[in-house]
């Protein structure tokens, strides 16, 4: 398919309203990637909201370039990439691509998740150098929680567009609140300890876990046994109904600032880089207030790396810590250890000769 249909076939969709569908996924086209692009580091280290994880085998999670294939006529630029650096046959093994749903979202999507007649559906490319059947579920957070899994297959190293639908259950409870509701996770690959047979584990219901067993099947295809596997996913969006439409694309400003609800960072851009503006309120503490560009989930977590000094006097900043918080405005702290400030000056919190250097406010589920 050309790029020129794709498009053409966006304005149909758009025309149709399908366009105005909400995806309950937050960065499916992993464009992007505060933190950096490549990393070996499990979690949220890459491309934004997406947890991606790896047990007793070492990987390495990247956001990747797109520049031909299906999912780049599609209107794709970027995939996530999750590839395997040091096997293990261990049957504790596990590797996963994880988003959490914020409750809310899904409480006020529209969709019945009490109601087995109520839908959603959960479409994403993906692609794999080892073919096999692999598993998507999700998972409810609040109150007793429930898994529904499903299966795709995928042929070795080619982009294919999986759409799986999930009904409702009326065991399912989810908060009308910002805390995780539902849990979203793509799996290249489960060990036996969490696999097959001695749980309530299926492919047609909801269920709970037991025995640890997540999902009914072992994985034929060991891809945390195999070195340098790779596994892709790009265009993952989770929508009220039973039909997969096309993929809700969006401006990179407006897909970053929901992004941001979650994690900001803010990056040097020169040698001596300005992040904010403070006053000493003692010889060794510059207190700043900051008010975020974007209201965050809940009152943020602070983190910072690199160099950092004041000026005017050119004194190092060693450590740095939240004081007070609220999801929109941020006092930080920054402590001289050498108490050479001076009481009630003003002072501008910079970059000391780094252009590496960060600060970084956490709100993740």
């Amino acid at each position: 398919m050309s790029r020129a249909r794709t498009f053409a076939d966006l304005a149909t969709a758009s025309e149709a309203g399908n366009l105005g569908q909400t995806n309950l996924i937050i960065n499916g086209d992993m464009s992007v990637a505060q933190r950096g692009t490549s990393s070996t580091s499990d979690g949220y280290y890459t491309v934004d909201r997406w947890n991606i994880y790896g047990s007793t085998t070492g990987i390495t999670q990247s956001q990747q370039s797109l520049t031909s294939g299906s999912p780049y006529e599609a209107g794709f630029n970027n995939f996530a990439r999750m590839e395997n650096t040091s096997a293990s046959s261990s049957a504790n093994a596990y590797v996963q691509f994880q988003q959490p749903v914020e409750a809310q979202f899904i409480a006020n999507s529209g969709w019945n998740f009490k109601s087995s007649s109520s839908f959603v559906t959960l479409s994403f490319w993906a692609r794999s150098s080892l073919q096999g059947t692999y598993f998507v579920f999700l998972q409810s957070q609040d109150g007793t929680g429930y898994i529904r899994a499903k299966d795709f297959a995928l042929s070795a190293d080619t982009w294919t567009k999986v759409s799986l639908t999930f009904e409702g259950n009326s065991n399912l409870t989810v908060n009308d609140d910002n805390g995780a509701g539902l849990l979203v996770t793509i799996v290249p690959h489960y060990g036996t300890t969490f696999t097959g047979s001695g749980g309530n584990a299926s492919t047609t219901t909801w269920y709970t876990i037991s025995n640890n067993k997540y999902l009914p099947t072992d994985f034929a295809q060991n891809w945390s046994n195999t070195a340098s596997a790779t596994f892709d996913i790009t265009g993952c969006q989770l929508e009220l109904g039973e039909v997969a439409t096309p993929f809700k694309h969006e401006t990179f400003g407006d897909n970053l600032a929901r992004c941001r609800r979650y994690f900001q960072q803010y990056n040097a851009t020169n040698a001596y880089t300005r992040f904010a503006l403070g006053v000493a309120y003692d010889g060794s503490t510059i207190a700043a207030p900051l008010n975020l560009p974007v209201q965050m989930r809940a009152a943020p977590t602070f983190g910072s790396s690199g160099n950092f000094d004041s000026f005017p006097d050119t004194i190092d900043l060693d450590t740095f810590s939240v004081q007070h918080a609220t999801a929109d405005m941020v006092e930080f702290r920054a402590v001289d250890s050498g108490n050479a400030l001076t009481t009630n000056r003003p002072y501008i919190i910079r970059s000391d000769n780094d252009t590496s250097a960060k600060i970084q406010f956490i709100s993740e589920l």
